[in-house]
């Protein structure tokens, strides 16, 4: 029952404040809720306050409470157990991963489950999990990875470090896939995105594994316009979510170093620079997105940013063009825009709880007990919720 109204506590509160948190920030010309006191209060901020409590979701949360009192009391989800202490790593064995990959590699190990199941790890890459793991703990390991490359690196350095990992080439969504999963197993994830950990879970309960241990991410990476709730529970709700509301649930992030913060700010007044661009050229005053681009166009010159976006939405720019002047209109539109996120990225952490839920109550219903909670601090990495499951 708890998983069940704590996700019924979630959906009531995130369809209470669907106004402040179901819409796209960039597509807002003027504020989108009739809140003149929320309006004040945030629009009084200066950038680096604003900057400063964005990149701080409990401090934020505490700034605008009075706003949002049902955010005090989210379901509380705990540090989980451990059952191993992690030895000292040799300087080998995190050759080549990153500082804070490998501190999430050595909080997940430490909870994983003391067992004498095989281990499967699932969407490998060069199974850097399963590597530490297979070391620290000297358990068999599987790695299951569908490009090839990554396969056969992670296999050298397993063999040269002769360890007992095997990796397994195959694709997750396959039936090459689903055949890897046995039910006397231990299945293990860290962040698999969208589709990929889904279907481990639908795979996991048809072949009956008997122990999962996953870290969500990346919930946007399915292949529907709108997320379809795998949990009984959740095909009940009336919360619809399209792929642009999914992406709030990853939105946050480790600090930023000053230099791409600089150039994330950049970005937003750019392109909304051109957004006030293209309604002039076009005379169609609503949103229109633009691609992802590679960052060192924002080091850059505007005019070869704006000549790139006219290209991608086949647009002809005049002959002469006021930049400055766009540029300034772009300044003055993210302020309004990044005062709306401040506000909508309260909500980030009810949605991943909600769609965490959803999953938890999908494995419930195929007969396993679940444990939710966090594996790492936020400092390691945001995407810090696991689910831990046995098959009853």
């Amino acid at each position: 029952m708890p998983l069940q109204s704590d996700f019924q506590q979630l959906h009531q509160l995130l369809q209470r404040y669907r106004d402040y948190w179901q819409l796209m920030p960039f597509a807002q010309q003027k504020w989108p809720w009739a809140n003149p006191r929320l309006q004040q209060r945030v629009f009084s901020l200066t950038d680096q306050s604003l900057a400063e409590l964005d990149r701080d979701p409990e401090t934020r949360q505490a700034w605008l409470i009075d706003f949002f009192p049902e955010l005090a009391n989210l379901p509380a989800l705990p540090l989980l157990s451990a059952f191993h202490e992690q030895p000292e790593l040799p300087f080998w064995l995190q050759n080549g991963i990153p500082g804070r990959k490998v501190g999430q590699i050595s909080q997940f190990c430490q909870r994983v489950s003391d067992s004498e199941l095989p281990v499967l790890e699932w969407c490998a890459g060069k199974g850097h999990l399963g590597r530490m793991l297979a070391f620290s703990q000297q358990r068999q390991v599987q790695s299951l990875e569908w490009q090839l490359a990554l396969c056969q690196q992670g296999q050298q350095l397993a063999d040269h470090h002769q360890l007992p990992q095997q990796f397994i080439h195959a694709d997750a969504l396959s039936e090459q896939g689903l055949q890897a999963l046995k039910p006397k197993q231990l299945v293990l994830a860290l962040h698999a995105c969208g589709e990929l950990h889904l279907q481990l879970l639908r795979s996991a309960t048809q072949q009956g594994c008997q122990q999962l241990q996953l870290v969500p991410c990346c919930y946007h990476l399915i292949p529907h316009h709108h997320y379809q709730p795998i949990s009984q529970h959740g095909q009940q709700m009336s919360l619809t979510l399209s792929l642009h509301d999914l992406k709030l649930a990853v939105q946050g992030q480790v600090t930023a170093g000053a230099r791409i913060a600089r150039l994330r700010a950049i970005e937003v007044e750019w392109r909304l620079a051109f957004q006030a661009l293209r309604a002039d050229i076009t005379g169609q005053p609503h949103y229109q997105p633009l691609n992802s681009v590679a960052k060192q166009i924002f080091s850059g010159d505007f005019i070869d940013f704006a000549r790139w976006a006219a290209a991608e939405h086949q647009l002809t720019l005049p002959a002469t063009l006021d930049c400055d002047a766009y540029l300034e209109r772009g300044r003055h539109h993210a302020r309004l825009v990044r005062r709306i996120e401040l506000v909508r990225h309260l909500f980030q952490r009810p949605l991943e709880l909600w769609l965490l839920h959803d999953r938890a109550l999908f494995l419930q219903q195929h007969g396993y007990q679940v444990e939710l909670g966090t594996f790492c601090d936020a400092s390691l990495t945001p995407r810090n919720l696991m689910i831990r499951a046995s098959k009853r």
